[in-house]
């Protein structure tokens, strides 16, 4: 019999001027059956601060989730233990997360270290886009070990005024980390050292106001997909895992020209196989489908498909890849849509996960 899988939901439970109310209860996990599409909350905790990213480990034994308040000078992490036989969260600790509106935060690929950018707002603080954490053996976080800073600016002067790095990604070969600067319009590529330090590797620029949020890999380890806030855009680039060096193949609208506008790029995920990629359009409320050539890395458009509420922030597939979730962050609900592998096509099941304000989804088998 196939173990049901563990979604993991932040959502929104403090108010901040950028967001439109904050109906969240924190952090919560559900259990979800692929054959019946049955949810089933198991546990659940409001003693996290606006858990708006969040990551987990393969097994959904343990949680870091970023908490992003407004006015704060430092966000925090918090590191949780989920007990599956339970269904209990254990609260271990947490950390400063060294800078303001901790946006992302990953996991390395050996399990070894936590890595976190944050967005940051205004002056002051340490102010640092990306920081390194250690694990205890409890899986509780170690003080910062590392972090690094960026400077520049974009043409877009409301939101390229500074530097906002907004997501940590380690490649598929391991070892390399690239940060999506939204502010700088570039990904900036470290080596992670064993001891923690990040080595900064090189530059990798995008077309001026793109404005890069998240990026998807390719299991092949060539190719990385860029979701592009600003332009609304998606581009292919190819990776040299020796020089962290990104150069880009091509670029597609994510949404069509009409709605360009008025949208805003968020997430992006990519099947399994590496055949189609998923974004997530917040004015569109919709999320794209993007088949990829895989012997070039080229996008070519499949479709589009409502995203079944309103401003969808974050999408997650199943370990199958059978479904494909979004979290639709001013509808307050999470939407289950069931996903056909040759064709890439969602189709809305009707299922959703009801919930205020959710900003993040994570699903482990």
């Amino acid at each position: 019999m196939r173990e049901n899988c563990l979604v993991f939901v932040g959502s929104l439970n403090r108010e901040a001027p950028y967001f439109q109310g904050a109906r969240g209860v924190g952090l919560s996990v559900y259990s979800f059956d692929e054959t019946t599409l049955e949810t089933r909350k198991l546990a659940e905790t409001n003693d996290v601060d606006n858990p708006t990213f969040l990551s987990v480990t393969p097994d959904g034994s343990r949680i870091y989730a970023n908490s992003e308040v407004f006015t704060w000078r430092e966000g925090t992490v918090s590191a949780y233990s989920f007990d599956r036989a339970s269904g209990t969260l254990i609260y271990l600790n947490k950390q400063p997360s060294l800078g303001s509106i901790a946006a992302h935060n990953t996991i390395t690929r050996d399990g070894t270290k936590l890595l976190v950018a944050n967005y940051g707002m205004g002056e002051g603080g340490p102010d640092r886009a990306v920081a390194v954490y250690g694990f205890e053996e409890n899986g509780a976080l170690s003080a910062p070990l590392a972090s690094v800073s960026h400077e520049g600016s974009g043409p877009n002067v409301a939101r390229q005024e500074r530097s906002h790095a907004h997501s940590v990604t380690e490649t598929i070969g391991g070892g390399t980390a690239i940060v999506a600067d939204l502010g700088i319009d570039r990904l900036v590529s470290y080596r992670i050292e064993r001891e923690g330090n990040l080595a900064k590797l090189t530059e990798s620029a995008l077309p001026s106001g793109a404005g890069p949020r998240h990026l998807a890999l390719h299991p092949n380890g060539r190719f990385v997909f860029v979701m592009n806030e600003l332009d609304s855009t998606i581009v292919s680039m190819t990776l040299d895992e020796a020089t962290g060096k990104l150069s880009i193949i091509d670029a597609k609208p994510a949404v069509p020209a009409e709605a360009r506008d008025s949208n805003h790029c968020a997430d992006i995920q990519i099947s399994p196989d590496g055949r189609f990629v998923y974004g997530s359009n917040r004015g569109h409320d919709s999320v794209v489908i993007m088949a990829v050539d895989q012997q070039t890395g080229s996008l070519s458009l499949v479709g589009y498909v409502p995203c079944g509420g309103a401003t969808p922030r974050n999408l997650a597939l199943t370990p199958s890849g059978g479904h494909l979730f979004s979290a639709n962050q001013n509808g307050d609900r999470i939407s289950i849509f069931a996903r056909d592998a040759d064709s890439g096509i969602l189709t809305d099941t009707g299922r959703a996960i009801e919930i205020g304000t959710p900003m993040c989804v994570k699903i482990v088998r």
